[in-house]
């Protein structure tokens, strides 16, 4: 039984190469499309299944199912699984196909969500508290959303070669600002038609668990697997950084190029501070607005939801521009966006009003738009491109388990300093967290690109 499930997620074997160059190029272009937009809204759906709860907070504190500090601590919990297993899953995803691991954590952590809905009946049965089962129903949701990017990371790497990857890899990087918006717009409506906070658990794990089954049957693996060469050969690219040894375990791999990678730490600390801004900003802002603001819950998630939603195309301008202007590498682009960004925090908590809905949706647009940036770049596109291509799941996995210590903070923190300080505390947070992130980054400022790590 072990070795069945073990063959499962193994890779899938290379495939009889095919000889044909006209038949590569058709197959290349079609397996291209189908990897990156199963990848895309695949990925998309894991949001829904996460990022709902975040959108439903103001319901369940008024309705008095959790509080503002509870809510915290749930999501602190998230947040350290998620982080955790993001590295774990990278080291895994390296060894693995992509479409078994990735189907697998969007089907379980639809499972989690359908249990969530289910609490306060679980409550009457378990001897636990209320609390209790969420943050742990939820932090094991955090374990199985760890198993979605880091496949994504692998497939992008092996489909999409180093000198096409910052703007393919942040075209798909909208997907998370997709998901979110999409999620926004569909507790919106749940919301609106009054259909209680539990089918906001229940109706993105049915698209959740539907999705993860099409993504066995429709995905493939890498190139090879299918009969395709490997991409550098396909697009005659030269990868950035090559390995020493072909002989190397995968422990030596990860060890000399991810965890003693002094660029990869840079960007893994920098993770930290742009991962505070992005969740501390999105995670509560619905809560900011109706708490603080007078924004009903409808209209605070919609024009919350304004802030994924222009989110997707700050990511892909940022990854076109880092292709177009700076050959791929990534630290300008970066730069430029934090100092827009931390402007943007600011104007965001001064002018939200519910007078002025258009002026504070426009504002949290600005906000998504250019915490996405460095969001993309910096730990994936960059982390790519600072290491070998049999460790990039792993060293994806590796930044953002440091983001996700970045997003504990927020959510924790946020909650904290919004309490004890104010909300203007959580803003002027954000603020200092992109001035750190920006210094982070700029240490690799003559060291990204084709420079070999040692």
């Amino acid at each position: 039984m072990f070795a069945k499930i073990k063959a499962w997620f193994d890779p899938i074997p290379a495939a009889t190469p095919i000889t044909d160059e006209q038949t590569i190029k058709r197959l290349y272009r079609s397996w291209r499309i189908k990897m990156f937009f199963s990848m895309y809204f695949g990925y998309a759906l894991f949001y829904f299944t996460r990022k709902n709860l975040d959108i439903i907070k103001p319901t369940l504190i008024n309705n008095g199912v959790f509080t503002v500090e509870q809510l915290g601590t749930i999501g602190f919990i998230i947040y350290l699984t998620y982080g955790i297993g993001k590295f774990l899953s990278g080291t895994i995803a390296d060894k693995c196909n992509i479409r078994s691991i990735m189907s697998l954590g969007l089907f379980s952590s639809s499972i989690v969500n359908i249990l969530f809905a289910f609490l306060p009946q679980l409550q009457h049965v378990l001897p636990f508290s209320l609390t209790f089962m969420a943050a742990f129903l939820w932090g094991v949701n955090g374990a199985a959303q760890s198993m979605g990017f880091p496949p994504v990371a692998k497939g992008l790497v092996y489909w999409f070669s180093p000198s096409e990857r910052a703007t393919k890899w942040t075209l798909w990087s909208s997907s998370h600002t997709f998901g979110a918006f999409f999620v926004a717009q569909l507790i919106s409506l749940l919301l609106w038609l009054k259909c209680g906070w539990q089918m906001a658990f229940l109706v993105p794990a049915a698209l959740g668990i539907a999705y993860s089954i099409f993504m066995i049957y429709y995905m493939a693996d890498t190139p090879q697997s299918v009969g395709l060469p490997a991409i550098e050969v396909y697009r005659n690219d030269v990868m950035p950084v090559k390995q020493d040894k072909e002989d190397m375990t995968q422990w030596q791999i990860i060890k000399k190029y991810v965890l003693t990678n002094p660029f990869l730490w840079a960007l893994a600390i920098s993770y930290v501070f742009i991962y505070y801004v992005r969740f501390a900003t999105l995670d509560w802002a619905t809560t900011f607005l109706n708490q603080d603001r007078g924004f009903t819950e409808a209209a605070a998630a919609s024009a919350a939801s304004a802030m994924p939603f222009l989110g997707m195309p700050g990511g892909i301008v940022a990854g076109y521009l880092a292709d177009r202007w700076f050959g791929g590498r990534c630290t300008q682009m970066n730069l430029i966006y934090l100092a827009i960004l931390a402007a943007s925090c600011w104007g965001f908590y001064k002018v939200a009003s519910p007078n002025a809905f258009w002026m504070t949706a426009v504002l949290a647009a600005f906000i998504g738009f250019f915490v996405d940036g460095p969001q993309n770049l910096a730990g994936g596109v960059q982390a790519s491109r600072v290491t070998i291509q049999k460790a990039a799941a792993a060293a994806c996995g590796f930044t953002g388990m440091f983001g996700y210590f970045g997003a504990m903070l927020s959510s924790k923190g946020a909650a904290y300093i919004s309490t004890h300080y104010g909300w203007q505390g959580v803003y002027v947070s954000c603020i200092y967290a992109c001035i750190l992130a920006g210094i982070c980054i700029a240490t690799t400022w003559k060291k990204e690109g084709g420079t070999k790590t040692n």
